[in-house]
């Protein structure tokens, strides 16, 4: 009967996974409200996912000029995402064997990252982009350490392929002609993203699990070996 006890005490592990589902289905939500407009059409009915943005959902008014009423839901959504991936940065390395200023370059950059995210329906959206990816790079950088070190191989390289589809997004952002594409490699490179941290969320849970199942073993089986 310990093991049931076990999951029902380590699900609060599960917490950024269940804030990104959320996150997902505001996101679909307010594209139901978005007035219209696009940056090829401005007279486009309603969210088009081939050419509208996220951050488009985040404006005070539509690129139609309507009044954007997809925004209350977005914004709610931008602070379930930012909160949960905030206590993601934080569980993280708590749970892996790291080096103590390891832990704590991934937990600050990583909170900082999604704290800067939240402005990022303000005037300066384009400067807040490269610092919440700066901070952010850092905080990955600490994860693919962590990956390693716990020989999770099939998620380290899942997370290669997420870097690469972000330098695919520089590539379409800066390269001529090539915009036109950007809006729905940005949606695959987001929902890519989030299945990967959720991916190592859920590995993380495992991981206490198994943990706690070995303590547990421990304490009822105790080493009496001289």
């Amino acid at each position: 009967m310990k093991e049931p006890t076990d999951k029902r005490s380590a699900i609060w592990v599960l917490i950024p996974l269940f804030g990104t589902l959320v996150f997902v289905i505001l996101y679909g939500l307010a594209t139901l409200f978005y007035p219209g407009g696009s940056q090829v059409d401005k007279n486009e009915k309603g969210f088009s996912w081939s050419q509208n943005y996220w951050c488009n959902l985040l404006n005070e008014n539509a690129i139609n000029g309507q009044p954007n009423a997809a925004r209350p839901i977005a914004l709610t959504a931008m602070i379930v995402l930012c909160v949960s991936l905030s206590l993601f940065w934080y569980i993280f390395p708590t749970l892996i064997n790291l080096p103590k200023r390891t832990k704590h370059v991934i937990q600050i950059s990583g909170i900082l990252s999604m704290a800067t995210s939240l402005f990022l329906f303000t005037a300066g959206h384009d400067m807040v982009i490269n610092i919440a990816s700066v901070l952010g790079l850092i905080a990955i950088t600490g994860i693919f350490i962590g990956l390693r070190k716990m020989n999770w191989t099939d998620l380290f390289w899942f997370g290669i392929f997420n870097i690469a589809l972000v330098v695919c997004n520089n590539v379409l952002y800066y390269g001529e002609g090539l915009r036109f594409y950007l809006p729905v490699v940005q949606k695959i490179s987001f929902l890519s993203f989030l299945l990967w941290l959720c991916g190592i969320n859920i590995r993380l849970f495992n991981h206490m699990n198994v943990k706690r199942r070995s303590a547990s073993v421990n304490q009822v089986h105790p080493d009496t070996s001289l």
